[in-house]
Formats: structure tokens, C-alpha cells, sequence
């Protein structure tokens, strides 16, 4: 070991294991190193950047020699763009990997029995599989450097991680299918030709700021451009020319944004051309006609609408439905899930703290001819009263899918006192997952799980967990 500058160096060190978050693991003298940007079987230097008694974290400075498992990444931007951190593994590693991740997470806090659990449900498409990305523009650049900046022309592509005001200029993107890439280009090359200035995030000024671009399985196509300032003829400008070299586009909106933040939640799109919206479809199989979901430019829908299909088919089967039960589908967004296990269902009660979100749910439901769904805007603790049962029925199977904090303790307590005979547990987060599933081991035992890979290439993973109710809380 040798000191410089106050920063500790690690040599020659083995990576030896994968741990949580994408990081690998090695250990040196019986301290545990979490190393980013290696994988298991490189030799490396570590310049180590937090140090404590039993635990550090670090990242290579040097390879010696590099894991056999490594293939060469697909993309030019791999390292650099944050978007993808496992394109140096096959991916029939990345999928044992995530799947050990489950499995040793949900054993570690959860400390509940399991049973054995099925194998990762993967991707068929590893490429191009996105079906929305929000793409941002900024003065600055990210190079390896750090010194190289575009001034004035500016940077179209993505956040760099750990960066608020720099991008990394991308030219191909092979996360999401064309015209995503020639929608891009097209508005970075126009703007720069014409002088149009990008968004500087530290003085929170100039006309580019985003593009948010969502393209369907059905072929829609729909851009919301996200501009810095109002200016209607630069506007016009900008986004005649979009659809003139770029006819695949269905709906194209424009948002004003001027704060300091680049959420658009609180904003109101403005349609410009097409309909204002795109409809997305979800195929259930068994011979089902498949599910339309209509989509705007603020509307949450699962980013991989494949692998949502293989989720949703895999909750349903977890829910074990007969079509005499009432199912509560709590975190419901949209609507996906239930309106997708709706045929097979007496009666959907979806439940979400967001009104567009139940406007959108209400609105699909529709859409698909489901008359015996209803969605109700609010929190769940506060909604699900006796009143409330008895007006709509007592759950017979909960669906939840909360985001990654996991579920409010009052929530869990609140599933505890329904008691209802089946939880379907869907996670984009196992550890948050793990802490929920120890609290419901009070009346629950865990009977199924299966982890979904929604995004290949990264160290993300959804889990599907079924619960039943323990036979003794039935006396």
C-alpha cells in the first residue's frame, strides 16, 4: 500500500464479487472494498475514496488484467455516459448477477422463510428497448478531462453522472429504437446552425433545455420539447423544421419550463402537431385482445413496454385469479396493472395519491371497455376504511407496486389489518422489498418470487413477490 496526496492506493487487488447498486466487492486484509467500474476477475489499482473501520469504497486507477467474463461494449459512449454500466458483461452474467442480488437481499433483511425462487424472467431485446428517454441540452460538455466545454454551441444527450450542468454529447444512442437519434441530432444541429442558445444550468438561462421522446410498439411517436425561455419564432422555427426531417413524428408538444428545476409535472404541455397524445399496447397472450393505453406527454408508463408484458403476466399468475375476486391495485398509476389482470377479475379498485395519474387510469379503462374497474384519488391509509369496504367489497387480492422507497409502516400495518387471503408484491427495489416483507411476516408467509430484468445493461431489477396469508390468522 503507498500514500499520495492523502489518497490511499490499493494494489494489485482481485475483484472477487458482485455487490448491490452495479458496484463489485473485493477484500484486502479483511476489509470489505465496494469498487465501481470493475467486474469480478479484474486485477486492478484502487485509489480508495471513503475509508472506514470494516468497510471502503473505491474505483480503479489501473488494470493489470481484466476478467475473462468482459466482452466489448456495443456502444462508443459506454464509460462515459451514465446510461448503461454493464456493457462489459454478457448478459447471461448480468442476469445471474441480478438474480443473486434478490436472492442474498431478500435473505439478508428480510429474515423471512422463502421458498426457492424462479429464475430472472430476462430481456429478448437487449438493444433499442426503451420506449421514452428525455434527452437534455446544455452549454457545457463532459469530456474525460473535464476542460473541454462547448460555450455557446452546446451538448445534446445525457446528464454526466454525478454533473448537474454538464451532458455528454452522444451521437448514437442504442437505448431506444429510431428516429430517437435523428430527432436529436436534427434539433441540436438546427439550433447550433442558427445560434439558438442551450440551457447554461448555472445561470439558468438559454432555449434548449429537453426533448422527452416516446416511441411506441404501435409506431407513435411522440416529442415534447422542453424549452428554457418563449420565443415564438425560434419555437416555430425549431420545430417546423423537426417535422420536416424528421415525418415520423405523430404528436409533437412544446413546454415553456423557466424554473430551476426540470420537472414539467406542475407545467401544461402545448400540443403543435398531431393529437397530443400516443397509444401504446400491451399484449397479455391467452388469446386476449391486446391492452391500448393512451399515453401523454406527462403520463407514467413502464419505460420497457416488453418486459412490462412479462411483469404484468407474471403478477397476474401470482395473483391466482379465478374471476370471483375483488382486486386492489394500490400504487396504481395509470391503471396498467389492473385493467391488464382485469379479465380474469370480479372487480378492480386502483388507488393513487396522483389525480392525473387516476384521470389517466379512468381514461384507459375506458378505452379497453372495462366497465368494472374503479379508481379512486387519495392515500391508501385514508381511503381503505369500513365504510369503504363496504361500499366497494373487501379485497380478496392486493397488488402493490409502490416506487423505491417501498411502502409507508402505516400502509404495511394497514395490509395487516385487511387481511386479504393474497398479496402480490411488485418492486423496483428488493432491499426497500426485504424491510416490507419482514413487516408483513406478521400474518404473511412468502410463497413465490421472481425477479424481471426491465433494463438490461444496467444493475436495476423489478421483483415479483407472492404472499399468502398464514392459516393461523384465519382462526
Amino acid at each position: 500500500m503507498k500514500r499520495k496526496k492523502r489518497n490511499i492506493i490499493l494494489e494489485k487487488v482481485l475483484v472477487e464479487d458482485y455487490a448491490a447498486e452495479g458496484k463489485s466487492l473485493a477484500r484486502v486484509d479483511g476489509k470489505v472494498i465496494f469498487i465501481e467500474r470493475a467486474v469480478p476477475g479484474d486485477l486492478v489499482d484502487l485509489r480508495l475514496s471513503k475509508s472506514k473501520k470494516d468497510w471502503a469504497e473505491g474505483y480503479p486507477v489501473h488494470f493489470h488484467s481484466l476478467s475473462p467474463n468482459r466482452v466489448t461494449p456495443f456502444c462508443s459512449h459506454f464509460g462515459v455516459c451514465g446510461g448503461c454500466q454493464w456493457q462489459m458483461l454478457p448478459y447471461h452474467t448480468q442476469l445471474a448477477y441480478k438474480q443473486k442480488q434478490v436472492e442474498e437481499t431478500l435473505k439478508r433483511i428480510g429474515k423471512v422463510q422463502l421458498p426457492d425462487f424462479l429464475p430472472i424472467a430476462g430481456g429478448d431485446a437487449t438493444e433499442f428497448y426503451r420506449n421514452k428517454l428525455e434527452y437534455t441540452f446544455s452549454t457545457k460538455e463532459f469530456t474525460t478531462d473535464l476542460k473541454q466545454e462547448y460555450g455557446s454551441s452546446g451538448a445534446s444527450g445525457f446528464h454526466a453522472k454525478g454533473w448537474f450542468d454538464k451532458v455528454v454529447e452522444i451521437e448514437k444512442c442504442w437505448l431506444q429504437a429510431e428516429p430517437t437519434n435523428a430527432i436529436r441530432n436534427t434539433i441540436a444541429s438546427f439550433a447550433r446552425e442558427n445560434n439558438f442558445s442551450f440551457y447554461d444550468f448555472k445561470q439558468h438561462s438559454g432555449f434548449l433545455r429537453n426533448a422527452q421522446v416516446r416511441i411506441c410498439t404501435t409506431g407513435e411517436v411522440m416529442v415534447n420539447m422542453v424549452l428554457g425561455e418563449e420565443d415564438e419564432r425560434k419555437r416555430k422555427q425549431l420545430l417546423d423544421h423537426l417535422l420536416e426531417k424528421v415525418p415520423g413524428i405523430t404528436t409533437l408538444l412544446y413546454t415553456i419550463n423557466t424554473k430551476f428545476n426540470d420537472s414539467i409535472f406542475d407545467l401544461e404541455p402545448v400540443m403543435y402537431h398531431g393529437k397530443g397524445y400516443v397509444i401504446e399496447k400491451l399484449t397479455a397472450g391467452n388469446g386476449e385482445k391486446d391492452f391500448q393505453f393512451k399515453i401523454g406527454p406527462k403520463s407514467f408508463f413502464q419505460t420497457n413496454t416488453k418486459q412490462a408484458e412479462k411483469l404484468y403476466n407474471i403478477t397476474r399468475e401470482f395473483a391466482a385469479l379465478t374471476g370471483k375476486e375483488t382486486v386492489y391495485d394500490l400504487y396504481c398509476g395509470t391503471g396498467s396493472i389492473g385493467i391488464f389482470i382485469s379479465k380474469l377479475a370480479k372487480k378492480i379498485i386502483g388507488v393513487e395519491v396522483i389525480p392525473a395519474a387516476i384521470a389517466d387510469a379512468k381514461e384507459n379503462a375506458a378505452l379497453n371497455k372495462i366497465t368494472h374497474a374503479a379508481f379512486f384519488t387519495g392515500d391508501v391509509i385514508d381511503i381503505c376504511s369500513n365504510d369503504f369496504f363496504m361500499l366497494h367489497g373487501k379485497p380478496d387480492v392486493i397488488i402493490t407496486d409502490p416506487p423505491r422507497a417501498g411502502m409507508h409502516e402505516k400502509l404495511v400495518k394497514k395490509i395487516l389489518d385487511i387481511a386479504a387471503p393474497t398479496v402480490v408484491y411488485v418492486s423496483c427495489n428488493p432491499a426497500t422489498q426485504a424491510r416490507d416483507l419482514n413487516l408483513l411476516d406478521e400474518k404473511y408467509c412468502v410463497t413465490k418470487v421472481q425477479p424481471v430484468d426491465m433494463f438490461p445493461h444496467t444493475h436495476h431489477i423489478e421483483n415479483v413477490v407472492q404472499l399468502r396469508l398464514k392459516f393461523d390468522t384465519l382462526n
